[in-house]
């Protein structure tokens, strides 16, 4: 990345954002996702591919705003990531009919292209990674509530009542006003139950510690980027419990699909007759009409893997 021009670095950042998206949703078979062989009766694939390229714009702006907190010309709490969230749920809201494809990609992959943008020499991931850590911590009352607006837009299911500052409660922005709650306090919060918020809260330990090694040692060993991003997938998804499937139908339920992605790979993943086999269906069992276990926690957290890929030279 150290040798775009600077004119053209937020638009490479983005596009390698961009890119990890349509990895992402397009690595088959991901059990229990939509995936460029499986749809969902009311989500399909093309609605997560017209997502991704509705909201480069926001990754774009992104890293602006962190290309313009290298330069000085603002500090990293004028940002307004909030912000960009927020248009970047928009943009995804109106590109398609397919209803929320993106929300969790947005909220993880915001960060990673402000960070970006603040590298003003040569790339590196710990460089990164050190700038998300300044970002999330410089967040302020007025993203919190411009995330809260984003969020109230979606209605997703699955979200947990909380006693403080819930997300369906109107009064929750005008205190967060009040007390000066920034958006990481809110992901403090949620961070018990909701695998993204806890990425905000601790620096991103899922996506830089266990599931960008994976990703790329299944790179290096098998040559294929389809069978390294469904093996992250599953890897991260037998390690991490997926939080999405928590919130709907328990933790005990959550823990029984990780053991079952952990066997996957165990017998060889894509790798081996037998693993293809138990992937395939695992995968079926997960999109049954009588189950409905979308792992869309484990997605989002593999699209920050694939964009750190990306970020980091790789090249289809």
């Amino acid at each position: 990345m150290d040798r775009v021009p600077l004119t053209e670095k937020a638009d490479h950042i983005s596009r390698c954002l961009e890119l990890a998206i349509l990895l992402e949703v397009s690595g088959y078979p991901k059990p229990g996702n939509v995936h460029r062989t499986a749809d969902f009766p009311e989500t399909r694939y093309e609605h997560f591919l017209a997502s991704a390229v509705a909201i480069a714009p926001s990754f774009r702006r992104a890293a602006e705003q962190g290309i313009k907190v290298s330069e000085e010309k603002i500090v990293p709490s004028e940002v307004g990531i909030g912000n960009i969230i927020k248009d970047a749920v928009d943009r995804m809201r109106w590109s398609q009919s397919g209803g929320n494809t993106l929300l969790g990609a947005i909220i993880l992959l915001a960060p990673i292209a402000t960070a970006a943008g603040m590298i003003s020499n040569s790339f590196s991931l710990s460089k990164l990674r050190g700038n998300i850590k300044v970002v999330v911590e410089s967040t302020t009352p007025e993203d919190a509530v411009a995330v809260y607006d984003a969020i109230a837009l979606l209605n997703p299911g699955g979200l947990n009542k909380v006693e403080r500052l819930d997300v369906t409660v109107p009064e929750s922005k005008k205190r967060i006003l009040d007390e000066g709650v920034t958006l990481l306090d809110t992901f403090k919060i949620a961070s018990a139950y909701d695998s993204i918020a806890s990425e905000w809260v601790h620096n991103y330990p899922i996506t830089f510690d266990l599931g960008y090694p994976y990703f790329v040692k299944q790179l290096e060993e098998t040559g294929d980027i389809n069978t390294a991003t469904v093996h992250a997938f599953l890897k991260i998804l037998a390690e991490v419990p997926d939080t999405f499937i928590a919130r709907k139908v328990g933790q005990a339920k959550a823990e029984s699909v990780s053991a079952e992605a952990g066997r996957v790979l165990k017998e060889g993943g894509l790798a081996t007759p037998l693993g293809r086999n138990l992937l395939y269906e695992l995968d079926i069992k997960l999109r049954d009409p009588e189950n409905k276990l979308s792992p869309g926690t484990t997605a989002d957290i593999t699209e920050a893997v694939l964009a750190l890929n990306n970020l980091n030279g790789y090249k289809p």
